[in-house]
């Protein structure tokens, strides 16, 4: 019985991995892509601008 102890572990940790990979594909796409889309383009625009203005306040920065 030590090798069913033993082969357990890692038995269950992939069994959580493959249901978390499914998740994460399952996730992809669907109704929310465009909200998640836009979530993404505001973060990148705002962080975009707020370069752009530490580069226009310190002109020696790059």
């Amino acid at each position: 019985m030590d090798y069913v102890s033993a082969l357990l572990p890692p038995v269950v940790m992939a069994a959580f991995f493959i249901g978390l990979v499914v998740t994460i594909v399952k996730s992809q796409g669907g109704p929310n892509k465009a909200k998640e889309d836009a979530a993404v383009d505001a973060a990148l625009a705002r962080a975009e601008a707020a370069h752009q203005a530490d580069g226009a306040a310190a002109p020696g920065r790059s």
